[in-house]
């Protein structure tokens, strides 16, 4: 890993845990804001289960398939076995 990635990490952990130690303060700042009274309108009006399931379905077949042991070549359509890079045949990468 290299430095600045490290160096996010750490300014993202100290952010969560500034965040985590202000929580009522920030959710009191949110209601004074009307944050929690629009929150609580979306839920209500847009937010249903039926949305919700839809929402998760679409997200899920978004994703590509995990441990998938047979992939096809783009180029040539030539049946590859576990995790190749490049196809053998045509060299395209997979």
């Amino acid at each position: 890993m290299s430095l600045g990635k490290r160096k996010i990490m750490v300014a993202i952990w100290i952010t969560v845990v500034l965040v985590i130690a202000n929580v009522w303060g920030i959710a009191s700042w949110l209601d004074k804001a009307g944050v929690v009274d629009f929150a609580r309108y979306m839920r209500r009006e847009y937010l249903t289960g039926t949305a919700i399931t839809i929402s998760v379905v679409l997200l899920l077949l978004l994703l590509p398939p995990a441990g998938q042991l047979i992939n096809r070549c783009r180029m040539c359509q030539r049946m590859l076995f576990g995790p190749a890079k490049y196809c053998g045949r045509c060299g395209c990468r997979v």
